[in-house]
């Protein structure tokens, strides 16, 4: 059997190694924002101009809840809001249970009393360490999972006595 010259050994080992030398956890980044100053953005805002779909955004109405509404506000939910949220909308949800900080329960009597406005800002630009769906929801949906935490805020104080016969009936 023969035995690999040295050399042959030595070269193998420094490729091995040199890109391995290289490597880090990539958290200690030297990034810039673009956006972070006037200087460095792309291109100027015109003035006069408010970005369509922003907190604070009034221009779309406030829609009627039906039940395709809280359908679709449920789905959304259940994509982007359940994770932390929980289904129950207890503020446990999976990611929470990894170690993520926890989001207030949403049946809270403060966030029970906010303004319907007041979720759909919080959805669309995050709160706290919750970032925002703006890129993520399109504004109808999110009027959807406004509605749909209305909803499951209402379900957790329900009683039986508050239902009509019919919906006491209801499957």
């Amino acid at each position: 059997m023969m035995r690999p010259a040295p050399a042959i050994v030595w070269i193998g080992t420094v490729l091995l190694l040199v890109p391995a030398a290289g490597c880090d956890d990539m958290t200690r980044q030297n990034k810039q924002n673009p956006y972070a100053s006037r200087e460095t953005a792309p291109a100027d805002i015109p003035s006069g101009v408010v970005q369509y779909g922003q907190p604070g955004d009034t221009s779309r109405p406030i829609p009627p809840v039906t039940i395709a509404l809280l359908e679709r506000g449920h789905t959304e939910y259940h994509v982007f809001c359940a994770p932390c949220h929980a289904e129950t909308g207890n503020g446990r949800g999976m990611i929470v249970q990894r170690g993520f900080p926890a989001p207030p329960p949403l049946a809270t009597a403060d966030l029970m009393s906010a303004p319907p406005q007041r979720l759909y800002d919080v959805v669309t630009g995050g709160w706290g360490v919750m970032y925002g769906f703006a890129q993520r929801i399109a504004p109808d949906d999110r009027w959807a999972v406004v509605a749909y935490v209305r909803a499951l805020q209402r379900s957790q104080h329900m009683m039986l006595a508050d239902l009509t016969p019919e919906q006491r009936a209801a499957p």
